[in-house]
């Protein structure tokens, strides 16, 4: 089994690197990916992976905002759907997406209803985690218009600037795959005194390795 984990930053998934580099798996042989932040990072670094190391099963980690206040921080949950948050148009005061301005149809392959959306097929014991709704932003959300539209446009319970490259590139090259992501901030006006950035980077890696040790 040839396992890809990849991430937009090294600090993320250090535990798990750190953590891989004192194993040996003879059931598995995991690559490490470091894709650099946002969705065309993502794209272009999963694009070449893909190509040159087609692994049998892709993991995506990264810690994220939530919307939702009642989540505590620090949460992992699997990402079982993402939507883009900002590729369209504005209209005077609105916000249209590539759907609704019909360049894109909302089943046109690999999306489902105008989301990416990954049933899990094939993937091996997959974790038992809490699933959620992602959408992907190429700027964070720090207002709260912004934090509203998306809410109100995608009702997202999870957002990060990667989510829906990763999903994307999987699809289409049917590539077994899931996001894992940890809450490390609200999505609000922003206030890093509030962030629990290394307890999020803590309960993601201790996810990883779990999952990782199962085939030890």
């Amino acid at each position: 089994m040839k396992i890809l984990v990849t991430a937009a930053t090294t600090f993320e998934i250090q535990p798990l690197i750190e953590h891989l580099g004192s194993k040996k798996y003879e059931n598995c042989h995991i690559s490490i990916l470091i894709g650099g932040i946002g969705m065309m990072h993502t794209a272009y670094q999963l694009g070449k992976q893909f190509v040159h190391n087609r692994p049998d099963l892709a993991i995506q980690a990264g810690i994220a905002g939530c919307f939702d206040h009642s989540w505590e921080m620090g949460k992992v949950v699997l990402i079982d759907r993402e939507q883009l948050g900002d590729l369209g148009v504005e209209d005077d005061q609105s916000y249209k997406d590539l759907f609704d301005i019909q360049l894109w149809q909302p089943d046109q392959a690999p999306f489902t209803n105008r989301q990416l959306i990954n049933t899990f097929a094939d993937v091996p014991q997959l974790p038992a985690l809490p699933r959620a709704a992602g959408v992907t932003i190429n700027t964070v959300s720090g207002s709260d218009r912004t934090r509203q539209l998306l809410v109100d446009k995608y009702n997202p319970e999870v957002e990060s600037m990667e989510g829906a490259a990763f999903h994307y590139a999987c699809l289409e090259e049917k590539i077994p795959f899931f996001q894992l992501r940890s809450i490390s901030n609200y999505v609000e006006v922003r206030d890093k005194s509030k962030w629990k950035i290394p307890l999020a980077i803590q309960t993601l890696n201790e996810a990883l390795i779990k999952y990782i040790e199962q085939w030890n």
